[in-house]
């Protein structure tokens, strides 16, 4: 099968436009994570590269398929100039290399921590995994691999998150749209969740 990263930045390329700056990272063990950042007006976002690389597979599978199973990217829109929003490269590629390095699947519902706020300031440490299809259209490979999905990443403070795990995604979301809270605000506060 050819190599799918080329495809994936075309992909990229043809939704957001040219990128302004890149950042790539390798973690030990790992293939390497490359972070693109795309700026439209006052709208900043920050694309992966290398995650769809390979297939993501099952922890407990004995032999992981390298042709099927399911191919992502993660995308993370934020609005520029109120926060140094550039710092979130790394913890973006750490997102990222967590297939490979912890062997998660990661799909929409899901809940990605850092463990630290995800710029300096950013009252956010989690992201939810929101549906691919959006801005980005899902980018068909030849059969039998798996479509690469470019998921949303959507900031969570961490009563949000803890609001989450209890509630789900769906209901967190519903929450935001109920709230019209701006998500693409780097220093939003939480929604209301009493």
């Amino acid at each position: 099968m050819a190599d799918v990263l080329p495809l994936v930045e075309a992909r990229l390329r043809s939704a957001l436009g040219e990128p302004d700056a890149r950042a790539a990272v390798t973690f030990l063990g790992t293939d390497r994570i490359e972070v693109l950042r795309f700026t439209e007006g006052d709208v900043v976002r920050y694309a992966t590269l290398g995650m769809s690389a390979q297939p993501m597979a099952d922890p407990t599978a004995v032999v992981a398929d390298p042709v099927k199973g399911p191919r992502a990217e993660l995308v993370l829109s934020v609005r520029a100039g109120d926060a140094d929003t550039d710092k979130v490269l790394r913890p973006l590629a750490v997102l990222a290399a967590s297939p490979q390095v912890e062997g998660l699947i990661v799909s929409p519902g899901a809940s990605l921590d850092v463990g630290e706020p995800l710029w300096p300031g950013a009252p956010f440490t989690s992201v939810l995994v929101a549906e691919s299809g959006g801005l980005i259209e899902d980018l068909e490979l030849d059969a039998p691999a798996d479509p690469v999905r470019f998921l949303p990443l959507l900031p969570m403070t961490p009563n949000e998150a803890a609001w989450k795990r209890v509630h789900g995604a769906g209901a967190l979301q519903e929450r935001w749209l109920n709230g019209g809270t701006d998500l693409r605000d780097p220093l939003r506060r939480s929604v209301p969740l009493d």
